[in-house]
């Protein structure tokens, strides 16, 4: 049988460098990206034959393109493509500038977006393949001092939420992992803030900050047992739409289902009282 192709983006650290050496360990091939020409170096040197680094960032057009084009040429199919890339981002809405947030959703929304539309034409020649959107816990439930970096996971789940629906009949599958905390960089140095503070917002968005640098490295998330899911996703034939990982994913999904399911079984008559 022949190697599946992965590209997977963001292999530097975290659920991305663990689902990336899981790929390589079951003899498949990885082609992963860093923001680093040196590191990119290094992990070619290191898993020569078995994998292929590339610089890329997803907030720059042209790269998505030289990256895709080097894997239509070299390889002329895809059969997994994993959307990792990204960063946290905390803060109240009202403390954070336009400028901060449209860093935020160029690189976890926009970014995303224009790399799944470039690579959906191999997908689609194919009729195969496999997307793989790295969303979070908190792309369906959002939190106070969490708003922006929400915000641009919600609109990665309502578009490939759709796209699922839209290729499903062409053969192509895709599954949104909403993982909790794991124990990554994700809040650590990769981690970033509001410039503003406002003090109204102490005991929410400061609460919500002061908690992110307590919890980082205690995590409860396994990066290596997380890759291993998702990579056996990937061999399902029927793999689910929404995939929580942990107990606190499982929690926060949970209550954000309940507090709907409250608000339509209390507002059901209001709700229907508007119709012709």
């Amino acid at each position: 049988m022949t190697k599946r192709i992965w590209f997977i983006t963001g292999i530097s650290s975290g659920l991305g460098k663990a689902l990336a050496q899981t790929v390589i360990d079951k003899g498949e091939f990885v082609i992963g990206t860093f923001r680093n020409q040196s590191q990119a170096d290094v992990f070619n040197n290191q898993h020569k034959n078995e994998a292929l680094a590339l610089v890329l960032d997803l907030t720059k057009s042209e790269q998505i393109d030289n990256a895709f084009q080097l894997v239509k040429q070299k390889f002329g199919r895809i059969d997994v493509l994993v959307n990792n890339a990204g960063f946290g981002f905390a803060g109240a809405v009202e403390e954070t500038s336009t400028s901060e947030v449209r860093e935020v959703f160029e690189a976890n929304c926009f970014g995303t977006l224009e790399l799944t539309q470039t690579f959906l034409l191999l997908f689609r020649q194919q009729k195969s393949g496999h997307i793989i959107q790295i969303s979070s816990h908190g792309g369906f439930k959002a939190f106070a001092g969490f708003g922006i970096y929400n915000a641009s996971k919600f609109a990665v789940e309502g578009f490939s939420e759709a796209l699922a629906q839209e290729i499903a009949p062409l053969g192509i599958k895709l599954t949104i992992v909403e993982p909790g905390p794991f124990r990554t960089n994700f809040a650590g140095s990769s981690f970033r803030q509001a410039n503003k503070i406002i003090e109204d917002y102490h005991q929410t968005a400061g609460a919500f900050r002061e908690r992110m640098k307590q919890v980082n490295g205690k995590q409860e998330g396994d990066p290596d047992k997380g890759a291993k899911v998702i990579y056996d996703i990937t061999k399902s034939n029927t793999p689910p739409l929404r995939l929580p990982l942990g107990k606190i994913a499982m929690l926060t999904l949970t209550l954000k289902l309940e507090s709907v399911n409250a608000d339509l079984s209390n507002y059901k008559n209001i709700a229907e009282s508007v119709v012709y």
